[in-house]
């Protein structure tokens, strides 16, 4: 294989992580402010949505375009009625229902990573990979959800009812999609004229905001792991190294999935490692938001430790460059 799987490390954005996890760790006491990690936030995805618009108004909408954004949309399906199947017998039916949630869902700063990854390798990618990115935030929402009430009305238990109004405005309209897909538009109507105009904005600083983002994110990690080890309600729960097998096995299975598909569905080196680390990645903003609206009886120690503690360092870590070489090895070995 041409990538070494140790080959992220001397990325200047993971590197940054792992400094705001050991920070954390050791507590230093450094933290970010959170109106400064908001902002932070909110430039990346901007500046993802916007640079993804721009390389989609380049592009007409073909046949190519269509297959890999379906395939995104079914990703989210399956994987939250898989992660649900799973689940279900092994945890309380809400913690179940959460975590399919969180794992069918995506994780934009993953996604931001991994394209960043790409463009320093001069991997081309599709602008549309990220209408793909935020087409799957809600599938997952909404199936864990409807998961959760059919079981509970199967069990003729008494629950709080789900606001579907609520429900769809969280899932379809909540703030990281919406400037995404907001961005993505005005992006694909300015075209690169647009970009000429805030590209000093949109490129200059994105490698320097994404290392202070991921410094953040090392911080808030570190402290969301000792809720990893809570047990659950009503004796039941798999907690600590039990869901620990989840968090790791689980993404590296999704993955696989989707490099299958892609290669059956001949996307190109860059699609291919994007739809792989969307399918791997598990939400930790549009999910966890739209559960204390909707779920409140989830336990956010279990569902935010495993998907911001564990999995989101994997990824960064380890799953990039790895789903990388496993596009290769597929490319190479099973040529279409």
């Amino acid at each position: 294989m041409e990538i070494s799987f140790l080959s992220n490390l001397t990325s200047p954005p993971l590197l940054f992580f792992i400094l705001g996890t050991v920070a954390t760790l050791v507590r230093t006491g450094l933290e970010i402010p959170p109106q400064v990690a908001r902002f932070l936030s909110l430039y990346l995805l901007f500046a993802i949505g916007f640079k993804g618009g721009v390389a989609l108004s380049a592009n007409e909408i073909d046949t190519y375009l269509l297959k890999s954004l379906l395939t995104a949309v079914l990703l989210a399906i399956v994987v939250p009625l898989l992660a649900f199947l799973l689940l279900r017998n092994r945890l309380p039916v809400q913690d179940a229902a959460a975590l399919a949630a969180t794992y069918g869902s995506v994780s934009a700063v993953t996604f931001v990573t991994c394209t960043s990854y790409l463009d320093t390798r001069d991997i081309i990618w599709s602008g549309h990979m990220v209408a793909a990115m935020a087409l799957m935030e809600s599938p997952a929402i909404i199936v864990g959800l409807g998961l959760y009430r059919l079981h509970q009305v199967r069990q003729n238990n008494q629950t709080t009812e789900i606001s579907v109004p609520a429900l769809l405005h969280e899932s379809f309209l909540n703030g990281s999609v919406f400037l995404v897909m907001g961005s993505m538009a005005i992006g694909w109507i300015s075209g690169a004229e647009g970009m000429a105009q805030i590209s000093p904005l949109i490129v200059g600083l994105f490698s320097g905001v994404l290392c202070l983002f991921l410094l953040d994110m090392g911080i808030v990690a570190a402290r969301r792991l000792p809720g990893l080890f809570e047990r659950q309600e009503n004796g039941k729960g798999v907690f600590g190294y039990g869901m620990l097998v989840f968090a790791l096995g689980f993404p590296l299975f999704n993955a696989s999935v989707a490099l299958v598909l892609a290669h059956l569905l001949g996307l190109n080196e860059g699609d291919s490692l994007l739809l792989a680390v969307l399918a791997a990645s598990a939400s930790y903003i549009a999910v966890p938001a739209a559960l204390r609206l909707s779920l409140p009886e989830a336990n956010p120690g279990l569902y935010l430790s495993l998907s911001l503690g564990v999995t989101f360092p994997f990824n960064i870590i380890v799953g990039i460059p790895l789903y990388h070489s496993l596009t290769r090895f597929l490319n190479q070995g099973f040529p279409l």
